[in-house]
């Protein structure tokens, strides 16, 4: 490890550049130091006095600030302090969004004119990355459910990955079948309520064989249950399927 660098008297860009080559006794001290400064980025999002001892923003605005600590890229063209105010806040507008604590915070387009005019390219490039990280953890919220729904049904993820057909005109089939199911407000409540599919009714409804129709049960209830809930990012998954459903 190398030496740690006094903090007075060196720009802050060249600490954080010591602390990423594994300076934890600098990352410790930076941590200490920059506590009225993350306090205040919080407030400023929060639109109230922050308590570092007290508050759970803060915490979020503590940890945010670590972590940017070791993405900053220098080369970017922004000041460090510059790009951690911008990663404190949309951790902590995140944090607050999930608990419903605050509905008028400030938003990521209400970062004033200043932090953005000082450069439009690092401010751009922190809005992209947060929105791909809040689009995954989207995804990951609409995987667990899915996964309960399964678990009603009796299925697990594992047993799908084994029940879905191999070949591309079965999976077609199979879409298309709980599709039909799923716009068929009788048979698709069977299935809501008997957790099971309605074969014989099926039968009379798609060009299906039984044998077929019980080959790829699991898979074509998995798809009516993505089918009847609002699952965004899991139904994209199936647009090219479902389109050619529709028409």
């Amino acid at each position: 490890m190398m030496m740690t660098k006094q903090l007075t008297d060196t720009p802050i860009e060249e600490k954080i550049e010591a602390i990423q080559e594994g300076d934890i006794v600098l990352q410790n001290e930076i941590l200490q130091t920059y506590k009225p400064f993350i306090a205040k980025c919080v407030s400023e999002v929060c639109k109230r006095y922050i308590d570092p001892k007290k508050d759970d923003e803060f915490s979020i605005g503590l940890m945010a600030f670590n972590d940017a600590i070791f993405s900053f890229e220098p080369d970017k063209g922004s000041s460090f302090l510059s790009f951690a105010k911008l990663v404190v806040k949309r951790k902590v507008i995140d944090y607050i969004r999930y608990h419903q604590k605050r509905p008028n915070l400030l938003s990521l387009d209400e970062i004033n004119e200043e932090e953005q005019m000082e450069n439009p390219l690092i401010i751009a490039a922190a809005k992209e990355k947060h929105q791909i990280e809040a689009e995954n953890a989207k995804r990951r919220e609409e995987i667990m459910l899915f996964q309960e729904k399964l678990n009603a049904y009796r299925l697990t993820m594992e047993e799908l990955t084994k029940a879905s057909p191999k070949h591309k005109d079965a999976r077609e089939s199979a879409v298309q079948v709980a599709y039909a199911l799923y716009q068929d407000n009788q048979l698709s409540a069977y299935v809501q309520r008997k957790k099971k599919l309605p074969i014989k009714k099926l039968l009379m409804k798609v060009e299906v064989s039984k044998k077929t129709l019980e080959r790829n049960r699991k898979f074509i209830i998995a798809i009516f249950i993505v089918l009847s809930s609002e699952y965004a990012y899991l139904k994209d998954y199936l647009k090219d399927y479902l389109k050619d459903v529709k028409e």
